[in-house]
């Protein structure tokens, strides 16, 4: 999968070469390309952004150089264009799934108070928030679908390490525990030493079911 990142700050995606994504990378499984806006402004001093017609704080990110930049990278439409924005739809893990059957997603970072509404009409296929909250940019927005898509690609995790993970089932993960048996007085359920394969998965499965009646009752309605 490729995966291209228009942003004003592609510094930022520098953290996307560590760790599992970065692995994946190298091994030719995710091709990620982080584009500056800047080189597609027509602005002699490389500006992308602009008062807001109408007055009001901050500024709003001009159409000419997304739209640019959108034509030049993807000239005959065939990514999925999509604007990181806490007015779109909520990421939840369904579109995960079918984020990661695409072969190519443009991702749009959006700054200041936002982009001018005519580049998202004119090049973006949908508008996706990560939560309800604002944050000072949509580059963090975009790493998180990067590296929520990348983990279902082909060889990127071992298939045993996506089963029964949160939202598997509209359920949270269940808690899990490592060596040593006893920490601070804390000891490690007896049921998962057992070695009986049926009384822990029953045992999971109520912790997940309680766990999330707790935490996100919501799911499970």
């Amino acid at each position: 999968m490729k995966i291209t990142i228009l942003t004003l700050f592609p510094e930022m995606f520098s953290a996307l070469d560590a760790s599992i994504l970065g692995r994946a990378q190298r091994e030719g499984k995710l091709t990620l390309e982080i584009v500056n806006l800047r080189d597609y402004t027509e602005d002699k001093h490389l500006k992308c952004d602009d008062y807001p017609f109408g007055g009001g704080a901050g500024m709003v990110m001009m159409a000419q150089p997304v739209g640019s930049a959108v034509e030049a990278l993807d000239p005959d439409h065939k990514a999925r264009r999509i604007y990181l924005s806490p007015k779109g739809k909520t990421f939840k893990q369904e579109r995960v799934f079918s984020l990661a059957e695409e072969e190519h997603l443009l991702l749009l970072c959006g700054h200041y108070e936002g982009v001018d509404q005519r580049a998202i009409d004119l090049f973006f296929d949908e508008e996706l928030s990560i939560g309800d909250y604002v944050l000072t940019g949509g580059e963090l927005p975009a790493m998180v679908v990067v590296d929520c898509v990348a983990r279902y690609l082909d060889g990127v995790l071992s298939p045993e390490s996506l089963v029964q993970e949160s939202f598997s089932e509209n359920l949270l993960e269940y808690p899990q525990y490592t060596r040593p048996v006893e920490y601070r007085g804390l000891r490690v359920p007896e049921v998962l030493r057992s070695g009986n394969h049926a009384a822990i998965d029953a045992w999971r499965r109520e912790q997940a079911v309680a766990i999330t009646k707790k935490n996100r009752p919501d799911l499970l309605s």
